[in-house]
């Protein structure tokens, strides 16, 4: 049988955006380091690279399971716009069900620039608009009930609101969530977050995001201990530790090019990134846990071999240009892993 896959989030049209002479320049201090984008102030700079896409979290997720065989229905709000009407195009040439789309003409659909870097990393300006707006009662819960699987994209803005009362509607249903928290939801604090968890089959945040919720930094190797040389970060592992607070949740932190672990309670995973040459990292972390859900349901729960099919579908999308660029099938990750005997995962207990 199909999995039926509802994917709550953002829906947002991308203009991507590379410069020769955008620059990366790093600031340092005692307590921390950073580096910023910048460009000639007040000149005006040529564009080597341009390239708009349908984005945002609720669809780039929901692409990707429809890509993976999977029967989706995308719940997220737009305005009544050119951008709308170039993000329904864009999805109505897909397999998606598009019927739980909430579209308004009283506010501007969701809208991003992304800055491209050199390294292939990126600055994001993003305009919510829409995305910031969705409230309960325009959310189709039928939809939820009839659905195997929610995956929960960061909400934000005032949508985060609704985001507790449909994890609760979930568990209700017997229907499995996959909760991928957003900043907003991280502001609100670790307490918070618990509660969500609680009730997730699978947690995913990005290093800093997880370091943000269980206020836990991961230190640098000093002259006392070398943490570079350890499998995963003993920091990693008690922020890992910290968020699973779900009998059956399986907590994933991904660490960019240092690749992604997961914890299950008993066995610590670490899956490195899938070889590949960097266009763009948006969309990658929406890549690599949507495949990571779908992948547990096609490996019968194989945590390790679910981090792989993630990796390779994540190193995928980073090669194009575009969020929802480059989405393998099974059947394409499954024949990447045999050209690549020696990629695999790595476990600790």
């Amino acid at each position: 049988m199909i999995m039926k896959v509802v994917t709550i989030g953002s829906a947002t049209m991308d203009v991507f955006v590379e410069c020769d002479e955008a620059n990366i320049v790093s600031v340092s201090s005692p307590q921390r380091k950073a580096e910023f984008m910048s460009y000639p102030y007040g000149a005006k700079t040529e564009i080597s690279k341009f390239a708009s896409n349908v984005g945002g979290g609720g669809v780039n997720t929901a692409l990707n399971f429809a890509n993976l065989g999977f029967e989706t229905s995308a719940v997220c709000k737009i305005g009544n716009d050119i951008y709308s009407r170039e993000i329904l195009e864009v999805l109505g040439k897909s397999t998606l069900d598009l019927s739980n789309i909430i579209q308004v003409d009283n506010v501007s659909t969701g809208f991003s620039i992304i800055l491209l870097s050199f390294q292939g990393d990126r600055t994001v300006l993003a305009q919510r608009g829409a995305n910031a707006t969705l409230k309960k009662n325009e959310i189709n819960f039928d939809a939820i009930k009839n659905a195997d699987l929610l995956y929960i994209a960061p909400l934000s803005g005032e949508s985060n609101k609704v985001l507790t009362d449909i994890v609760e509607f979930a568990q209700n249903n017997g229907v499995n969530v996959c909760f991928n928290a957003g900043t907003t939801s991280l502001k609100k604090g670790f307490n918070y977050i618990k509660k969500i968890a609680d009730t997730a089959g699978v947690t995913v945040m990005n290093k800093e995001e997880a370091s943000m919720c269980t206020k836990i930094e991961v230190r640098p190797d000093s002259r006392e201990e070398c943490f570079s040389t350890y499998l995963i970060h003993p920091d990693i592992k008690s922020m890992l530790q910290t968020l699973k607070v779900g009998e059956k949740q399986v907590v994933v932190i991904t660490d960019g090019a240092r690749g992604v672990y997961a914890y299950d309670g008993k066995t610590y995973y670490r899956c490195p990134e899938f070889p590949a040459k960097v266009l763009s990292t948006l969309g990658a972390g929406d890549a690599f846990a949507s495949t990571f859900c779908a992948a547990l349901h096609r490996t019968n729960l194989d945590i390790g071999k679910s981090l792989m099919y993630g990796a390779v579908n994540s190193a995928s999308v980073v090669s194009k240009f575009g969020a929802s660029e480059g989405f393998l099938t099974f059947d394409e990750i499954e024949k990447k892993l045999e050209e690549y005997p020696e990629f695999t995962y790595q476990t600790e207990t």
